[in-house]
């Protein structure tokens, strides 16, 4: 055997390299192959017609047989509305966030703790405990002319039903 030159060794090299990419891309194109082998879409018999699977973008749909041949129609997607929703909340999320870092800082906050003996605590007189069992609460009379307009939807409605009570006696009475 005689040795090989470097040309005839890259030569094969490369031709080894494109049988190589030749099988793979053969491989390739038998994977993206589903769309016409009917692999792509998935479908499932329900009443109505049949439910469609798109296995490449998710989607559902019902296809029904109508008088000018088959119709399909997208099904209402939750997870559209959901990620829709939470844009829209995270967006007022950040809108709120930046109200806030540009509203007014609070002011006379202080960074001590108070003392634990508060003088305004003292200030306000404190009450025996005879006096909390008479508290009272107190609620306001109508005036009088709340207790007006009262009495007269009273004697309204009652004067609606006595009408309606002799309507109906003369419609029995008619009858029989």
């Amino acid at each position: 055997m005689r040795a090989a030159n470097s040309s005839t060794a890259s030569w094969l090299v490369a031709a080894a390299f494109a049988a190589v990419l030749t099988i793979s891309g053969g491989c390739l194109a038998a994977q993206s192959a589903p769309d016409s082998e009917n692999g792509r879409y998935s479908m499932t018999p329900i009443p109505e017609g049949v439910l469609r699977l798109d296995s490449r973008t998710g989607t559902v749909s019902t296809c029904t047989r109508s008088g000018a041949g088959w119709a399909c129609y997208a099904v209402p997607d939750e997870r559209t509305a959901l990620d829709a929703e939470i844009g829209r909340l995270q967006a007022e999320v950040e809108t709120l966030k930046g109200r806030l870092a540009a509203g007014p800082t609070v002011s006379g906050k202080i960074d001590e703790a108070l003392p634990k003996t508060d003088p305004l605590k003292k200030a306000q007189p404190q009450a025996p405990k005879a006096a909390e069992g008479e508290r009272r609460i107190e609620i306001p009379l109508p005036s009088d002319q709340d207790v007006d307009r009262v009495m007269s939807f009273l004697e309204r409605a009652w004067r609606r039903l006595i009408d309606m009570a002799n309507r109906v006696q003369k419609d029995v009475s008619g009858k029989i």
